[in-house]
Formats: structure tokens, sequence, C-alpha cells
């Protein structure tokens, strides 16, 4: 008996753990569907008297939240892809090619970004984007994005690739392949679990960014959707309902990706740490 008690514990545990970070997302999401802020504050973790849909559609389009949402998606998706391909080839270079006792330092210098805390960089980055004239547009956050992503990412694939064996490289050059089609036909393939992982782990780091995208973009178009959920606060501060909907749409696709792709995630680091 004692013994069931015991295994039963970190289950219980675990349990726990799980209410308490569902509750505060139950409150959000059933919120997000009440009528008014009396029914909020009435039932708070109740279900709604009357499911008012209309609140989505008034966020998505009148709040603008349709524009920061798409511009949030395609910034994360676009610096993530560049970014994996960048550490990709970064990697193959590093791992698989042969630049005598350069590529050894090369790595090890590509790896002390990740000593370096991002906010650190906050105003280096801001004078080069304001040098290069692109402040107040997309690119002032793409290039940050995709270059401080890049010693995590070069880190994980690298481990990947070193576990490739070489006879596959010997094997594709005897079929007389180039470095680029090898590259692209022989290592790639082998390497998508980290590629996925990598992929998926720089686009959530983007899609939550909001420093540089607050302090970088001020034209309302170009905002992202965690510092155009600022704006839509202070405008719909009165009306929680609608303040609700606007952090559904901003949790809703982070929780997808974690629910369909965590055990991408997982195999991706779990085997390149091992292969590593």
């Amino acid at each position: 008996m004692a013994a069931n008690v015991r295994k039963s514990i970190p289950h219980l545990m675990m349990l726990v753990y799980v209410v308490i970070i569902l509750a505060p997302f139950l409150f959000i999401l059933f919120s997000s569907f009440k009528s008014s802020n009396i029914e909020i504050a009435a039932h708070p973790f109740g279900l709604p008297d009357k499911w008012v849909f209309d609140n989505y559609k008034e966020a998505w389009v009148k709040a603008k939240i349709n524009v920061y949402f798409f511009n949030s998606l395609y910034l994360a998706v676009s610096a993530a892809v560049v970014g994996v391909l960048m550490a990709a080839a970064t990697s193959f270079a590093l791992t698989r090619m042969k630049f005598k006792r350069t590529s050894a330092a090369i790595y090890q210098f590509v790896l002390i970004g990740m000593l370096i805390p991002g906010n650190v960089l906050f105003i280096a980055q801001y004078l080069l984007v304001t040098d290069l004239h692109i402040l107040n547009t997309h690119w002032s956050l793409f290039l940050p994005y995709t270059a401080g992503a890049l010693p995590f990412s070069v880190l994980l694939i690298a481990a990947f690739m070193r576990a490739i064996p070489n006879e596959l490289e010997e094997a594709a050059i005897v079929d007389g392949m180039g470095v680029l089609r090898m590259f692209a036909q022989v290592i790639l393939p082998l390497t998508v679990p980290a590629l996925v992982t990598v992929f998926i782990v720089n686009f959530l780091g983007n899609w939550n960014e909001y420093l540089l995208s607050f302090f970088f973009i001020s034209k309302d178009a170009l905002r992202t959707l965690p510092t155009g959920m600022v704006q839509f606060r202070d405008a719909f501060q009165m009306n929680y309902a609608l303040v609700c909907t606007g952090i559904v749409f901003s949790v809703v696709p982070v929780l997808v990706i974690y629910m369909f792709l965590q055990r991408k995630i997982i195999e991706g680091l779990t085997a390149g740490s091992v292969k590593g």
C-alpha cells in the first residue's frame, strides 16, 4: 500500500502542475466568449451564459489583430527558415569539411554568441539598424532574429552532423556529386530531426520577441503581435472580453505547434545530444 502511495505522488504532483498551468488559459479562453465584464467577474472560470463569437471578429478586424498576427507570422517563419539554412550550411562546413586547425576555432567563435545575453547587444543593434537606414522596417527585426539564433542552431545541427558516417560522403564523391549537391541530397535529409527542432525553437523565439520589435518598429502597420497587443490592451482595457480574445490569438499558434510537434522537438534535442 505504501509503495503504491509513493508511486502515485509524482503523478499527483504532475496533475496539480497541469491544473496550475491550464487554469489561466481556461480563464482567458472562457472570458473571450463572454458578453460583459460583469459576467467575467461573476463566473471567472465558468462557461459563458451565451457564447459570443463576435468578440473574435471584432478583435481580428476592427482591432487590427489580423495585421499584427500576419506580421509576426511571416517574420517568425522567414527568419527561422533562413536561420536554419544558414546554420546547416555553417555546420556542414565546420564538421564535414577540413580547414586544418581553423575549423575548431571558428566553431568555438560561433558558440561564444551563446554566452552573450541578447539584451546586452540592444544598443549595438539599434545603432547598426540606424546606420543601415532600416529602422522602422521589418529588416530591422529579420536580421537580428536570424543572426541571434545562429549559435544555438549551429551547436545542435553540428552535433547531429558529426554522427553521420564518412562512408556516405565517400560514396557520394564516387558517384560524382559535388559539394553543394552532396550537402543538399545526402547531408540535409539525414539531419531533418535537428533541422525541425531548430526551426521550431527559432520560430517560437521570434514569435514571442518583444524588446526589439517595440523599439525598432513604431509604424502601426508593421507591428508584430507582442507589441500590437500592448496597443490593443490600451485601446480596449475596459473590455476584458476583447482583451482576452487578443491573448487567445497570440497563444493558440504556440499551443498548436507544441501539441503537434513536441515529439519532434524532443527527438531532435535528444538525438543531437546523444550523437554529439
